[in-house]
């Protein structure tokens, strides 16, 4: 009789974690979940070697880094670096034989600036911008100290995970798709991540008990003018989009960051995102369809 596979996902009622939970839990057969809240000291009294796999969501996520106090910069590594490895070792120590660790496309900096290409690829290199994207590339290099034949580290970098109920800046985006009858048409490229792919990744990667660094997105770029206008047209609006606006916005992208957030070039090259079995279960326009429907 097949193994039934134990999972453990730390971060309890995070928007990932529940998306992952319900996603493998269709798979009753296969698969067995439990979630757990790792504030606090509790978590240390559980048992973990009744897992064979830990998938590591909790963490701070990304917010205006530049506002940021000494004491907020220091909870970032608190949590996202330091609890990361202490989870990981303890997993290890009780014979967790696979840890998953939810890291960010962050790692490699912010977007480029306006009109200026950015896709990563392998041979690019982690300049993390900020200390949100630090705290995340230090998880990762302690969570390699620890990895050996026993114990598989995956660290996964997504890019801009949005869906259903999804938070950062995504529902930004459905608030102009719905507010405005014109829109810039900026020729960018971002790589996005629709959470039911996502959760289709990490199903494969949990059922094949893969390690290393895994760069899942979309199988199309995004255009944000795209995104803004496949949006508005779910709720039966016609989205006008000019290059009228470029200029200005070229040369506020200069001094406001928000510019380049949404009209910047950030993506990874496709190559970088293949992977043994095709996870992307929704295409762009259908995801967006599932989302605001």
């Amino acid at each position: 009789m097949k193994h039934k596979k134990k999972v453990l996902i730390t971060g309890k009622d995070s928007y990932i974690g529940r998306s992952v939970k319900a996603w493998l839990m269709k798979d009753k057969q296969q698969i067995a979940i439990d979630e757990m809240c790792v504030e606090g000291d509790e978590w240390r009294k559980v048992d973990f070697s009744v897992y064979d796999v830990v998938f590591h969501v909790a963490g701070i996520a990304h917010s205006d880094t530049g506002k940021a106090s000494n004491e907020m910069k220091a909870l970032y590594y608190a949590v996202n670096t330091d609890l990361t490895i202490e989870v990981a070792k303890k997993s290890k120590l009780e014979g967790v034989g696979q840890f998953i660790f939810m890291s960010s496309m962050i790692v490699y900096g912010d977007a480029a600036p306006f009109g200026v290409m950015k896709r990563i690829g392998v041979d690019t290199v982690l300049n993390p911008s900020n200390f949100y994207g630090d705290s995340k590339l230090q998880a990762e290099v302690g969570l390699n100290s620890l990895k050996s034949d026993n114990f598989r580290v995956a660290i996964i970098r997504p890019p801009m995970i949005y869906g259903k109920d999804s938070k950062g800046n995504y529902p930004r985006l459905v608030k102009l798709a719905k507010r405005l009858p014109l829109f810039p048409d900026v020729d960018n490229e971002r790589s996005m991540l629709h959470i039911d792919n996502l959760c289709e990744f990490v199903s494969l990667v949990i059922r094949h008990g893969d390690e290393g660094v895994f760069h899942p997105q979309n199988a199309q770029y995004v255009k944000t003018s795209d995104m803004v206008t496949t949006i508005a047209a779910v709720y039966g609006k016609k989205m006008y989009v000019t290059p009228i606006f470029n200029q200005v916005l070229k040369l506020l992208g200069r001094h406001v960051g928000i510019v380049n957030k949404v009209f910047g070039n950030l993506s990874y090259d496709l190559t970088l995102s293949a992977y043994k079995e095709d996870y992307r279960v929704r295409d762009f326009k259908e995801s967006i369809t599932l989302t605001e429907k």
